[in-house]
């Protein structure tokens, strides 16, 4: 979690060296495309927005989890009994500011 948080606060700091990476991994990805994508990004706020804003990227919430199956409940994906507080740990989220960046 620690490594993909960090990861997350580099590529908005810069996302130079992850757009290298994507472009060497896909070398159809064109820089145009790369800006795009990054602007979209902040434009709609993904990956900082919601509860990001305010504990940090990677946050989660108990109360998002049971907003998240409350409304698998009534899409019938889940039956209504299952103790759905068991599929998940809060512990290594809402670290609240980004983790110290090695250069």
């Amino acid at each position: 979690m620690e490594a993909s948080i960090a990861g997350w606060y580099s590529y908005f700091q810069n996302p130079d060296p992850a757009n290298a990476l994507i472009k060497a991994a896909n070398p159809a990805m064109t820089d145009n495309q790369l800006v795009y994508g990054f602007a979209k990004m902040q434009e709609y706020g993904l990956v900082t927005s919601g509860d990001a804003a305010t504990l940090g990227i990677g946050a989660m919430t108990d109360q998002r989890w049971q907003d998240f199956f409350q409304s698998m409940v009534t899409a019938g994906i889940y039956p209504p009994d299952t103790d759905f507080r068991q599929a998940y740990t809060l512990e290594f989220t809402n670290q609240g500011v980004p983790p110290r960046l090695d250069p």
